[in-house]
């Protein structure tokens, strides 16, 4: 157990927590408390008012995603979104956590009438309410859903947002593994391990101790989506590694990472509410849980070699010198480049067919 955190304050949710775990028995899984921490109503991260999305922290936010750094992102997004809406023969593109509404708006803009409707699915209201100010000028072209239908026709984008689904932590401690959770101990939340036959995917190598996630709700999302899509595609980019990587047996301390102000840090017992909580992604995972639900892979690879293949490049001449930095930093290896990937998944029983942004350097054949 960690005994070092703060103790937790009346009326706050760490209190909330705390009162969960007492009904759980003294113990909760790391899935439940990450769930509570980003999403419970008015107090978790994605619940609150705060400004989350942000290119410096003097703006009081916490991280910089690809939309709100370059508008180009979602412009070379869109050739690849044209591409899967005319195969598809559908009108409708449906974006889950649409963030500040910024990719959204990107995409609208270059779609223009290829997009009949724009769905939304956002399970934070503050963040709706500013994507709604965002997105004002789209008038009855944007929708926000509350819940799937039973069918969906169209095309999925997702960035990131399978980072931010609830994972369950396992720890390997002389070589038996514990599923690790939360309890509450001397005042302060803790980590506590309980015996499991919870394993990774794979076997790791040697005898040490090592800790790591499994993703049960993004690969149960994605099953979802396996069943909802009659027509279309999803495209889903985030920052991850395929099983062998992700497994690796020198990643001991797994990929589990906290972020606030543009500062990470790896204790999410902290700062509970004020912080995001994330998980790098296993792809090889999502690809199985899309290929067993009935889903094609339609492609795998970095993100800036699926920005390059949709063009990125072209029309850049003219612009400034600080609007190409933030370019590079979306393709640059050493940037968001390698470390973020897109996967794209088509709908079950469609015809195959050579997705735009894999044309090159597609490397489905890693997962």
């Amino acid at each position: 157990m960690l005994t070092t955190n703060p103790p937790i304050l009346p009326g706050s949710l760490q209190k909330h927590i705390a009162g969960a775990i007492e009904a759980a028995g003294g113990w909760i899984g790391f899935d439940q408390f990450m769930e509570m921490a980003l999403y419970t109503p008015g107090w978790g991260y994605y619940a609150s008012g705060s400004r989350k999305f942000g290119l410096m922290p003097q703006s009081g936010s916490d991280f910089a995603t690809a939309p709100e750094m370059s508008p180009h992102f979602g412009r070379a997004l869109a050739r690849q979104v044209k591409q899967a809406l005319d195969v598809s023969g559908t009108s409708e593109v449906w974006e889950f956590g649409a963030g500040t509404g910024a990719l959204a708006g990107q995409l609208l803009q270059s779609l223009g009438d290829k997009v009949a409707r724009y769905n939304i699915v956002d399970l934070s209201g503050s963040l709706r309410e500013r994507q709604g100010e965002r997105l004002a000028t789209f008038g009855g072209k944007v929708n926000w859903v509350g819940e799937l239908p039973v069918q969906i026709r169209g095309v999925i984008v997702g960035n990131e947002v399978l980072d931010a689904m609830p994972v369950k932590l396992l720890a390997r401690i002389k070589t038996v593994w514990h599923e690790r959770g939360v309890a509450f101990h001397q005042g302060a939340l803790v980590y506590a391990d309980q015996l499991t036959e919870l394993r990774p995917p794979v076997d790791i190598e040697g005898p040490h101790d090592y800790v790591t996630e499994i993703h049960p709700q993004a690969e149960g999302f994605v099953r979802t989506l396996a069943d909802r899509l009659e027509a279309g595609a999803a495209f889903l980019i985030d920052y991850g590694f395929p099983e062998q990587e992700f497994y690796h047996p020198q990643r001991s301390m797994g990929t589990l990472m906290c972020h606030r102000l543009h500062v990470a840090d790896t204790n999410p017992l902290v700062d509970v509410g004020d912080k995001d909580i994330t998980a790098h992604v296993n792809f090889t995972g999502i690809a199985l849980a899309a290929q067993e639900a009935g889903m094609q892979v339609l492609g795998y690879t970095s993100q800036g070699r699926f920005l390059l293949n949709c063009g990125l490049l072209d029309g850049l001449e003219d612009v400034s010198l600080p609007e190409r930095v933030m370019v590079q930093k979306l393709i640059n290896e050493h940037e968001m480049g390698e470390l973020f990937k897109v996967i794209a998944l088509g709908a079950k029983n469609s015809p195959e067919w050579e997705a735009l942004g894999f044309s090159q350097g597609d490397r489905t054949h890693k997962l």
